[in-house]
């Protein structure tokens, strides 16, 4: 069984490349920019001890979920982690649940089909998913159902989306601010140990470069990630100005200029440690990742501007 024209949208960020993909499946127009700050994506940084390639996906992403409904669309589904007494019974019931979604033409979308990303589900056969996403934009499968979960992270997530009512941009502005501007605190709840969000996890970038700890995919692949964040941001604050109209429209200009420079900075980190050129030596260039801090410390210096911004925009509205 398949859903044709169901497919990703590559974005360095997959689970939202997987949301937009199955958005523009339910026919909903949704700008890239509108999905990532409306969810307050765009705004997140997440880092950890030695920048590990597991910063971009490793926290607490309910409140995407939450969020996602001032978008326009609900997301429904389960997880379970390979410690639960009874993940298999729960492996069992999120196949059967996506094999039903799938038949009622609901996009779905899953963690790690294969690396540790998100993947839409287009199709099952009697042995497993097929899939669309990182390294697989076209399609691959079946990934037999039991083998969901089964790896060293051992999580299982599998979420289809149903089309919903659109919240007015006034209160879809103001809740995503409210939660880019909480999660930047590092809250406990979002947030796990060794990880950091906000200016102290520019800082953790930092230290690790300085350090000589910082780990070559992950200081790639983290410089890709919140580059396109950041990108988005400027984005999303441009579209939201369009939309509030001109009373409000002085308001963000302020948060535009500050997150314009965050992105030129980390333009110049991703430039310094590319991520398809990546090499074990660039993160062992002291003079790479001097440039590279330097950067850093301009970004973070623009993100703080951008924090008071949004502060004042969400407080405004």
């Amino acid at each position: 069984m398949e859903l044709e024209n169901l497919r990703w949208t590559p974005r360095w960020v997959s689970h939202l490349g997987c949301v937009k993909g199955c958005l523009d499946y339910l026919g909903l127009d949704v700008s890239d920019a509108w999905l990532f700050g409306a969810t307050g994506h765009a705004f997140i940084i997440n880092v950890h001890d030695v920048v590990c390639p597991s910063g971009p996906t490793a926290w607490n992403n309910e409140m995407l979920r939450r969020l996602g409904k001032n978008v326009g669309y609900e997301s429904r589904g389960l997880s379970a982690t390979r410690d639960d007494a009874d993940f298999d019974e729960k492996r069992k019931l999120i196949w059967e649940n996506t094999k039903l979604a799938l038949d009622n033409d609901l996009p779905t979308y899953g963690w790690e089909l294969d690396v540790p990303e998100y993947y839409v589900i287009y199709g099952y056969d009697d042995v497993g998913y097929y899939y669309s996403g990182p390294r697989c934009d076209d399609g691959a499968g079946p990934k037999p159902w039991r083998e969901l979960g089964a790896t060293d992270i051992g999580v299982l997530e599998m979420y289809s989306l149903v089309a919903g009512e659109a919240a007015d941009d006034r209160t879809t502005v103001k809740e995503a601010l409210a939660f880019a501007l909480a999660f930047a605190q590092s809250p406990a709840e979002w947030v796990f140990p060794k990880y950091k969000a906000g200016l102290a996890g520019f800082d953790k970038w930092v230290k690790a470069l300085e350090g000589g700890t910082a780990h070559s995919l992950g200081a790639a692949y983290n410089a890709a990630v919140w580059l396109e964040c950041r990108e988005y941001a400027v984005g999303f604050l441009k579209e939201a100005k369009a939309r509030l109209g001109d009373d409000e429209a002085a308001l963000f200009d302020e948060a535009i200029r500050n997150y314009e420079a965050v992105a030129e900075n980390l333009k110049k980190v991703a430039e310094l440690f590319p991520f398809v050129e990546r090499k074990e030596e660039h993160v062992k260039d002291k003079e790479r990742c001097a440039q590279a801090a330097g950067a850093l410390r301009s970004a973070r210096e623009a993100e703080e501007g951008g924090l008071k911004a949004l502060a004042k925009v969400a407080g405004e509205l």
